[in-house]
């Protein structure tokens, strides 16, 4: 919740926010909106600054983040949709963003519902033999080293063998900014069990890690940097808010 904090204009422009951004969320375990500016500003139809703050956000494709932070700078805003009980920017403006998130959150989504059912009945070629496979489980670690390591245990439809795929991939920034692509694959054992379970894995890796997942509503998110350290990982990202959200 808000804290108590700045004057109670400020403290209620903050509560206006929170009230919509927190419908936006599945779930979320604190939110807290900072927003800083003056009567006199505000009149005039400006912000001084805006600072978004979450934990434990449960966004799209049940995907958890650890923490999300958004700030901005200076705001130009229509003071008379205060009186209404929004914040109208006049002017988009640009903020700086965070996403972290753990292994544990990552590893959630794969095992999501959403997720789950794209790995299942994948028609896949094991040693030159056309099979269908079901993947039971993904696990998800983030060993440090600047490496991702999935494990998956699937079952041949045909024979119901089971068998385990595990491989550590390097996460790099994609072209346009928007997700995150794994590349430079080492299989545990020395080779790769299946290229199309692979392919299945790594676009489930992408689809999860794409950054509009992570975006509110009238905001874009282009991605900046990432750090990935032992048991999560941090995106850094340009924001373009256009609007923030309004109930």
């Amino acid at each position: 919740m808000t804290q108590q904090k700045g004057d109670l204009g400020e403290q209620a422009l903050s509560k206006t926010v929170e009230m919509a951004l927190s419908t936006q969320l599945d779930e979320v375990e604190n939110l807290d909106i900072d927003i800083r500016t003056d009567p006199l500003k505000l009149v005039q139809g400006q912000l001084d600054s805006v600072k978004i703050e979450g934990q434990g956000l449960v966004m799209q494709k049940d995907l958890r983040a650890q923490e999300l932070q958004v700030n901005t700078g200076s705001i130009a805003i229509n003071p008379l949709s205060v009186a209404f009980g929004k914040i109208e920017l006049t002017r988009p403006t640009q903020a700086e963003a965070y996403v972290v998130l753990t292994e544990s959150d990552i590893e959630r989504a794969f095992n999501s519902e959403y997720i789950h059912d794209k790995l299942q009945n994948l028609e896949v070629n094991v040693d030159g033999q056309p099979l269908k496979i079901d993947t039971r489980q993904v696990q998800l670690r983030l060993p440090g080293e600047n490496k991702i390591a999935l494990s998956a245990e699937i079952v041949l439809k045909e024979t119901g063998e089971t068998k385990q795929v595990s491989f550590t991939a390097v996460p790099r920034l994609s072209a346009g900014g928007q997700s995150i692509s794994l590349e430079d694959l080492q299989y545990a054992e020395s080779k790769e069990l299946s290229p199309e379970l692979t392919a299945a894995l790594l676009d489930s890796a992408k689809e999860l890690l794409d950054l509009r997942n992570f975006e509110l509503e009238g905001m874009s998110l282009r991605l900046k940097g990432l750090n990935l350290q032992k048991g999560k990982l941090t995106l850094q990202a340009q924001a373009h808010v256009e609007q923030f959200p309004s109930s």
